[in-house]
């Protein structure tokens, strides 16, 4: 669904799902994607920043905090193994942030995960690297969901959106909160992470996204089934199901998969990640799109599963 058509929607019947709010969705990522952040490094002040901004956000858009003794931000300390050989010399300590917040539904024992990761690459050999589409779009993809659904009557089902720290440098943040839980992890239905939908895929229809390891399980057909423009991951060779926060959760058993819209473009993991790149039309229309399946999904009795011999 275009942003023009999930407008025009709205303004014909006050019943819909709430459009997308253009404005919100720029202002947040040209914070998130600009200058101030220096490329939100992992487990840098920068991401720490990124991750207050977030938090102060879901708070101001109703949110109730989920990352445990009422906070919006779950601060998660590494330590890594002691150096060998070195006398037993003590690891090195280091921190990254995940921001987890929520809608509380009817059924607290069942919960829908949106998720995305606020950290990119950081400052690099003096050269920043904004990570505006990965994954800063992503990002304000599950905040902009978090506003919208927040406005709808209270879901059946609890959504929790959880924004994970360090993805880059290896699926940390998501990793350390599947040993430091905030909530029952075997309460999760279903994990949908965004990654990546700034820019349409050539590969598909220009309104599509698509959605990893989408033979695995039945939620990719079911969502579309409810209005989802979604369809298989395109780019099978490259492997994305394993390759975001979303793998991680699914080895502990959670159908956890990711929604994208492009793949290793020339700018992944470049400089050139920038605002400008960034087509405003289809990353408003690609997170409206999701709105009334994400709704639906948190509303009904449909439990997905793994399909026979798919499961990682």
């Amino acid at each position: 669904m275009l942003l023009s058509l999930a407008l025009e929607a709205g303004a014909q019947n006050s019943n819909t799902a709430p459009a997308v709010c253009a404005a919100c969705i720029r202002g947040n990522l040209e914070y998130l994607a600009g200058p101030a952040l220096r490329g939100r490094g992992s487990g840098t002040i920068d991401e720490y920043h990124a991750a207050q901004y977030i938090a102060a956000k879901l708070k101001q858009y109703g949110l109730a905090p989920a990352a445990g003794n009422g906070e919006y931000i779950q601060a998660a300390t590494i330590e890594s193994p002691t150096v060998p050989h070195a006398n037993d010399t003590p690891g090195q300590v280091s921190h990254t942030w995940n921001v987890l917040a929520k809608i509380a539904g009817k059924k607290a024992d069942q919960i829908i995960l949106l998720s995305a990761h606020l950290d990119h690459l950081g400052v690099k050999k003096g050269k920043t690297y904004p990570g505006a589409d990965d994954d800063a779009s992503g990002t304000v993809a599950v905040m902009e969901l978090a506003r919208a659904l927040a406005k709808q009557p209270r879901p059946q089902r609890t959504i929790v959106f959880a924004l994970w720290g360090s993805e880059e440098a290896g699926l940390v943040g998501a990793r350390y909160f599947l040993k430091h839980p905030t909530f029952e992890l075997k309460n999760i239905v279903a994990n949908l992470e965004f990654e990546m939908i700034a820019r349409p895929d050539p590969k598909v229809q220009p309104d599509q996204l698509w959605l990893t390891g989408w033979e695995r399980t039945d939620l990719g057909p079911a969502l579309a089934e409810h209005g989802a423009q979604l369809v298989g991951d395109p780019h099978p060779e490259q492997n994305f199901f394993t390759r975001s926060d979303n793998y991680a959760l699914a080895k502990s058993g959670i159908i956890a998969q990711t929604v994208s819209s492009y793949g290793l473009h020339k700018d992944y993991h470049q400089p050139t990640d920038t605002l400008d790149k960034v087509d405003w039309q289809h990353l408003d229309g690609a997170v409206g799109s999701m709105i009334a399946p994400v709704s639906w999904l948190a509303n009904s009795g449909f439990t997905p599963r793994w399909n026979a011999g798919q499961k990682p």
